[in-house]
């Protein structure tokens, strides 16, 4: 095969030599920029520095500050509304001077005064409900949003403040210095809105039997994230992208019924004062009880206890440290239960809290599905830190914080419920629960970069579903993202886009990155080297506050892979993968010298001395009539060996991503061969580039992307012989044409 090869060598040395002779003067050309798709990102990461390196770990110079909260909170039931005092102490962590604080006021988004509805776009609606009728054409209002009641410093004297709509500014008497601390307090009350009926994150679902289901969270003014990327992150809240949220320590008392079942971020202080003997039995059960859940409040208890009212109260009382943000839910109607696992030698509870209604399909799976997503998601990032993780029953919510999240997924009423609804309930569990990962303990910044939290995490979540039911969550995503890359991209944003003005939200946010995180895990850089460059990622900013280039940075610094082309076209771009078969052309052997080479030498003395040079020759031609099949036989030791067989194959590529081209070869005795060749393969021409299969049988058919890993928008230039368009095809192909 070596005299093969040299003819190869020949063709490229003759075509170069002839070239350097044809050339003539021309008239000066203009230049361009470097627009090639392997370029580096140095244009759009931002300089390295102290706090944030050019491996993506943070610097020795980084710094963060710490929020501690210590919280009364009291729930009036009667009433619907929660009343506050919380105590902050403000540690400035960071090398400057403060003038001043900045405090999320989230609650204010849905106030009667809210700027939120007047920011969209809406024209009349088909139908409305009364309420909103009334508030929408009459105005009138719900009395929503904060009220604050006092601002003081320690010492309880005035401390000057300004509200704007979601943020609040707290103005110092005098510079915060690097080092100090600050210590003030804030009293408020605010009406807890019908989560049903009202829509928002938090909130309650009323019962027909009068019973209320609190699932509350954004309930208190929280600090502001201050760091050196953004000084404070203090951009409105509008009510789709989420917070920026600093880590410190809280300790909290909520005082809620006596008779209503309580959880909370954090670990329960005084376990003997809110719980019976008996329920403090089951949880000291659970806490050993690793295969399945434990009952602390049965579905009959519950039953029993929502028939009645008390009018005492009790105050639950949680300490949690390290966290960036505290949520709670109580009622009556809650089935209480949980179970233990085993996290690298450590034991955290998998937590339930759900009314009959969620039964029987949260009995069921809920608490064992929080404990698979803890155990999933720490073998792909770090060993779960915190205590617990619990699932709350909440009819329209999907909400994720501390220890703690809101999930839907109710059954029918007759209990029964399809493949759907516990597709969708085991789902969101595992994403909410994800969500501890992502951001409650990698910490982004959500106001900014929704892919960062919702990419990242749907991405681990369905590694985690595959765990828990392979059958039930059986899916290809890159196959899945087809439909919405093949649509019209002039009317969607590219993943690297704040939050707030994001178009298709739900899949550029959520599905697409998890896509490419998924293709970039299974087709590019493979599991191994993949996960471990993810984990890395993970461990270097646990509990820390990452950029998007501190993550592609350190995907590329612990793999030993250049990911930029990756990086610029699937998360600055909104271009689409689309690899198709331009040509098949058959080749063969021959011993016969083509006329166009015979003419170079001819012409030209060097190709000639150097053709003289290589000796006895073998040739490639595509004229059928030169074939020879025998002319590689007296160079080789077994002339069975000699492809016969030769194509070359030019593939195009019509999508503005580079992604490696899969090339599944079928060979005429119905044997399957695959050839993977990298992305690299387009650094010179992205257009079109070629390579030559050889083979001792004939190659019967040609398939790229046999598996639809790398998302191919259009698979009807796929295949050669090219396969007859059925009517699905023809309609993506129109598509993505229109």
């Amino acid at each position: 095969m070596k005299k093969l090869g040299l003819f190869l060598f020949s063709v490229f040395f003759i075509v170069g030599a002839a070239f350097a002779q044809d050339k003539t003067k021309s008239k000066t050309q203009k230049g361009h920029t470097d627009q090639n798709k392997f370029r580096q990102m140095k244009d759009v990461l931002p300089t390295p520095n102290g706090q944030r390196t050019a491996s993506g770990a943070p610097g020795h110079l980084y710094t963060q500050q710490k929020v501690d909260y210590v919280m009364d909170i009291r729930l009036d039931e009667k009433t619907n509304r929660i009343h506050g005092d919380e105590k902050i102490t403000y540690h400035n962590n960071s090398k400057d001077y403060l003038e001043y604080l900045w405090i999320q006021l989230d609650q204010n988004m849905r106030a009667d005064d809210s700027k939120t509805p007047d920011a969209n776009s809406a024209g009349a609606s088909a139908f409305l409900t009364p309420s909103n009728f009334k508030q929408t054409y009459m105005k009138e209002g719900k009395g929503f949003g904060f009220n604050i009641e006092a601002v003081q410093f320690a010492d309880g004297s005035k401390l000057s403040y300004s509200i704007n709509r979601t943020m609040m500014r707290i103005n110092l008497p005098k510079s915060l210095a690097p080092g100090e601390t600050f210590n003030f307090r804030i009293k408020w009350n605010y009406k807890i809105n019908n989560s049903v009926r009202d829509g928002g994150r938090s909130g309650f679902e009323d019962f027909p039997d009068g019973n209320n289901n609190y699932t509350i969270a954004q309930f208190f003014p929280r600090l502001c994230v201050y760091d050196n990327v953004e000084g404070w992150q203090n951009m409105q809240f509008w009510g789709r992208s989420e917070w920026a949220l600093e880590f410190g320590d809280y300790d909290v008392k909520i005082t809620v019924p006596a008779d209503h079942i309580l959880d909370a971020t954090g670990v329960l202080q005084n376990e003997r004062d809110v719980l019976s003997r008996t329920q403090q039995r089951r949880w000291d059960k659970a806490r050993k009880s690793f295969d399945k859940p434990v009952f602390i409040v049965t579905q009959k208890e519950a039953e029993k206890a929502e028939k009645k009212r008390s009018n005492k109260t009790k105050t639950w009382h949680f300490k949690a440290n390290n966290v960036r943000d505290f949520a709670f839910a109580s009622s009556r109607k809650y089935i209480w239960d949980a179970m233990a696992v085993n996290i690298n030698g450590k034991t955290v509870m998998a937590v339930s809290l759900y009314p009959k209604e969620g039964n029987p399909l949260w009995e069921e799976h809920s608490t064992k599905t929080v404990a698979n997503a803890l155990i999933e998601y720490s073998k792909l990032t770090f060993d779960y830190p915190y205590p617990k993780a619990i699932s709350v029953h909440a009819k329209n919510q999907g909400m994720e914080y501390p220890m703690i999240c809101f999930n839907f997924g109710r059954p029918n009423p007759d209990g029964t419920y399809s493949d759907g609804t516990k597709r969708g309930m085991i789902g969101v569990i595992t994403h909410e629960v994800g969500h501890n990962f992502f951001p409650m303990i990698v910490n982004s910044d959500e106001r900014q970069w929704t892919w960062m939290d919702e990419g990242l995490n749907s991405f681990v979540e369905i590694l985690a579903e595959l765990k828990y039911d392979p059958k039930l969550f059986a899916k290809n995503p890159a196959k899945n993202i087809t439909g919405y890359m093949g649509g019209d991209q002039s009317n969607i944003s590219p993943i690297m886009s704040q939050g707030d003005y994001v178009k298709q939200f739900g899949p550029n946010a959520y599905t697409k990155p998890a896509t490419a995180l998924w293709i970039l895990r299974k087709t590019i850089m493979g599991p191994e080297l993949f996960d471990h460059a993810f984990r890395t990622y993970s461990k270097r900013w646990m509990f820390k506050h990452p950029t998007p280039a501190d993550f592609f940075r350190t995907m590329e610094d612990a793999s030993g892979m250049d990911l930029d082309w990756f990086w610029r076209g699937w998360f600055y771009t909104t271009d689409v993968t689309d690899i198709g078969i331009k040509s098949v052309k058959p080749l063969y052997l021959t011993d016969k010298q083509p006329k166009r080479i015979a003419d170079v030498i001819k012409s030209n003395p060097r190709a000639k001395a150097y053709f003289d040079s290589l000796g006895d020759l073998v040739y490639i031609t595509n004229e059928k009539k030169d074939a020879n099949k025998s002319a590689m036989n007296k160079h080789v030791k077994n002339a069975k060996d000699v492809p016969s067989y030769i194509y070359q194959v030019e593939f195009e590529k019509p999508g503005g991503l580079v992604m490696p081209i899969i090339v599944e070869l079928t060979y005429a005795d119905g044997t399957k061969e695959r050839k993977t060749f990298p992305a690299q393969i387009w650094r010179y021409n992205e257009n079109s580039v070629k390579k030559v299969f050889a083979s001792t049988q004939e190659i019967k058919s040609i398939v790229v992307d046999p598996d639809y890993e790398t998302a191919d928008v259009d698979v009807t230039n796929n295949s050669w012989p090219k396969k007859q368009d059925n009517k699905f095809n023809k309609f993506k192909k129109d598509k993505v044409k229109g």
